[in-house]
């Protein structure tokens, strides 16, 4: 009687393999997606922060020339920490007060999906950085 049990269910094992496959595969697939995206967030607002610093500390000593001093940091964080992951960024400087700047980034992340377009958002902006001499000196 046993042996007649087990060579009924001998079959099940398979159609069960062949049922979880598929959803093994999407929630691995989905986990590196979202990896991707988490690690390219976090790259772009790395990359703002520091462009942000560069941009508060050098646009009262060179009022025009923070802008390019700014994406030359951005370039260059986004090039050492993810250039696979942050595609086509886009840099933008902001200034929306007058002692305020700061930096926007908008960037592609890779799809291990086809057909799944995501994109990160990263700002960064702070006060102007001044020396200031104390009165009486």
């Amino acid at each position: 009687m046993e042996a007649a049990s087990t060579r009924g269910d001998s079959g099940m094992t398979a159609i069960e393999f062949v049922l979880l496959t598929p959803v093994l595969f999407f929630m691995i697939f989905a986990t590196v997606q979202f990896a991707l995206y988490f690690f390219a967030d976090h790259v772009a607002q790395a990359a703002a922060q520091a462009g942000a610093r560069k941009a508060r500390a050098t646009a009262d000593e060179q009022p025009g020339a923070w802008r390019g001093e700014a994406r030359d940091v951005v370039d260059s964080y986004i090039a050492q920490l993810g250039p696979q992951l942050v595609l086509s960024p886009t840099v933008e400087m902001l200034q929306p007060e007058q002692n305020t700047v700061g930096v926007e980034i908008t960037a592609k992340v890779p799809a291990v999906f086809p057909g799944l377009d995501m994109t990160v958002h990263a700002q960064s902006s702070g006060p102007v950085e001044r020396f200031v001499q104390e009165e009486g000196n």
